[in-house]
């Protein structure tokens, strides 16, 4: 059956299947008269499974360890079932303490005394250590946020208008030792803010299945991976208009300056996470 047949089968969108596709969890065949793929029942059998333990928040990884027969089914689940659990417990003690805090009349900041409400206050910082991570790496959101892609692609798009009439006909794309090897039409001074944009919508979900699989910032570090990328776009669309008047002459220059920024940054966020795991 053809894709949108599945699509009505499943009720799942064709950007899902897909995935799953792209994934290996599934692997239809093809139609030996068209080349098109040729979904079977247990195609469609196996997309809805792996939807529903999808829905659970069962990993990727997980499932495609239980599609391969290295890891059996019932013992993710009970994986799952103690990672649900103590979700469950850390939501049920905040919930209480909330209940607690309304109970005891017209609170306000000012008349709050967290030992009224925390036995221990160093245990209970110690229980919620993931909520602390989170806040000592929430400066890295504003590199990984999306005013921050807007404003490198607009600055791209920007710097590629007011340069464009100024430019030569030709325009440098490689160099090697301050010296231009491979030159192509002005008009290559906009693939970059176009570089962005594929980056921000091509490349970045790429990113993002691999780093949700095994890494709990998951959507910050693809967020952090595809700024950068856009960043090192507009810097070696920067470059390439200064080689041109001669004010540079090496790239390497620039992509250190660009690397050393993003060491010193994620340096920085891991000196912070790592002083709340030991303060």
């Amino acid at each position: 059956m053809t894709i949108k047949e599945v699509e009505e089968q499943t009720g799942l969108t064709r950007s899902n299947i897909r995935f799953y596709e792209k994934e290996k969890l599934i692997e239809p065949s093809r139609n030996d008269k068209n080349g098109y793929r040729d979904y079977s029942e247990k195609d469609v059998e196996n997309i809805k499974k792996i939807a529903f333990l999808r829905t659970l928040e069962i990993s990727i990884e997980d499932i495609r360890n239980v599609l391969s027969g290295k890891v059996p089914l019932a013992k993710i689940i009970e994986k799952q079932t103690s990672t649900i659990q103590t979700q469950i417990e850390g939501l049920n003690q905040a919930k209480t303490m909330c209940e607690r805090m309304l109970a005891s009349g017209n609170i306000s900041f000012d008349e709050l005394q967290v030992e009224k409400y925390v036995a221990d206050i160093d245990t209970h910082w110690s229980d919620n250590k993931s909520v602390f991570k989170l806040d000592s790496v929430s400066f890295l959101y504003i590199w990984g946020s999306l005013i921050t892609w807007a404003i490198i692609s607009s600055l791209c798009l920007l710097i590629g208008i007011l340069s464009y009439t100024s430019l030569p006909s030709q325009i440098p794309v490689q160099w090697d030792s301050g010296i231009a090897t491979s030159v192509v039409d002005k008009k290559f001074i906009y693939v970059y803010p176009l570089a962005c944009i594929c980056i921000r919508i091509l490349l970045r979900p790429v990113i993002y299945v691999r780093f949700l699989i095994n890494y709990t910032y998951g959507e910050l570090i693809t967020e952090y991976l595809s700024n950068y990328l856009c960043f090192i776009a507009l810097s070696v669309e920067v470059f390439s208009i200064m080689f041109v008047y001669g004010l540079i002459k090496s790239v390497v220059a620039v992509l250190l300056v660009d690397t050393a920024a993003l060491i010193g940054i994620l340096i920085a966020g891991i000196t912070k996470v790592s002083f709340v795991d030991n303060p």
